[in-house]
């Protein structure tokens, strides 16, 4: 932080800041640090920006405008804890994977090109077999030209994948070892894996406060019903707001449930035989878990 910054904040004051979420984390934990309240100001509306154009000044008025009215507010992330350093771990698996994916996707069409000595090697092993084939690759300098090159970008694609499953690897040791201090209990639920139970608690912050109740964790999550009735007909609609990445986690353990568990097979085929569909079933199903999941998730913040 710049020297000289508490100069001019107070402690005990009521100053708030927005933007919390990237680069203004590190002055948010400093205001809160010296007892300065920290709000989190939604994003300016769409509607505004497209009439008004987007410039620095003109967030900071809407921002300004948004404190003064009391809307769009919250309690931003405090950062400090165990779920921070999830977060952090998270950040890094997923970028492993579209790596490994890019990788392996790279390795499977320079196979489909190459000559056809290379291209039968690898042709019909699997893909969780094909990076280690890759990697063992020989190439010979006093050979073709075209064959050298091609196994020497294959070698290094191969050994790439590898580089990245120890990684994941050693990954995933530290964030069980994380999972299991903070949430023991969720992840003793039925379908929820580290990944998800990384995702969910990720999205509900280090600081319990945030979660008012189980509603709005619900919403938070994006999984709280909006109404779209019209005339005779009522009806509810997804919900399009909300943390995506733990909508996501919820859709997966909602997923694994109806293929194993039997209590959710048979709610499925009770609620098929109304005329539900199998959107709408997914969709209450979402709520379900995140009320199952919010008791867990304020123990482990």
């Amino acid at each position: 932080m710049p020297v000289g910054m508490d100069g001019w904040v107070r402690p005990g004051g009521q100053g708030r800041c927005g933007g919390t979420g990237s680069y203004g984390a590190p002055l948010a934990r400093f205001l809160r640090e010296v007892g300065v309240e920290v709000l989190e100001v939604d994003r300016p509306n769409r509607q505004e920006r497209r009439r008004k154009g987007k410039t620095d000044v003109l967030d900071a008025i809407e921002a300004a405008r948004a404190v003064q009215a009391q809307r769009q507010l919250g309690q931003p992330k405090t950062r400090d804890g165990n779920v921070e350093a999830i977060r952090a771990l998270m950040v890094a698996k997923r970028s492993a994977r579209d790596h490994k994916i890019a990788a392996l996707n790279q390795i499977r069409h320079l196979g489909f090109t190459a000559p056809d000595e290379i291209r039968q090697s690898l042709q019909g092993v699997s893909r969780r077999l094909i990076a280690k084939r890759a990697a063992a690759m020989r190439p010979r300098a006093d050979g073709d030209v075209v064959a050298f090159a091609t196994k020497t970008a294959l070698r290094a694609l191969g050994r790439r994948v590898l580089e990245i499953d120890a990684e994941r690897k050693e990954i995933d040791k530290i964030l069980t070892r994380l999972l299991a201090e903070a949430a023991p209990g969720l992840m003793e639920l039925y379908g929820v894996g580290k990944d998800s139970a990384a995702a969910l608690l990720v999205a509900a912050g280090d600081n319990r406060e945030r979660l008012r109740s189980e509603a709005a964790w619900a919403r938070l999550c994006g999984v709280s019903p909006i109404e779209a009735s019209s005339a005779k007909i009522t009806r509810h609609r997804l919900n399009p707001f909300g943390n995506r990445q733990a909508n996501a986690a919820l859709w997966h353990i909602v997923i694994t449930r109806i293929s194993s568990d039997p209590r959710t097979i048979d709610y499925v085929q009770r609620r098929s035989k109304e005329g539900r569909t199998k959107k709408e079933i997914i969709r209450v199903l979402k709520r379900y878990v995140a009320r199952e999941t919010y008791p867990y998730i304020i123990a482990a913040i």
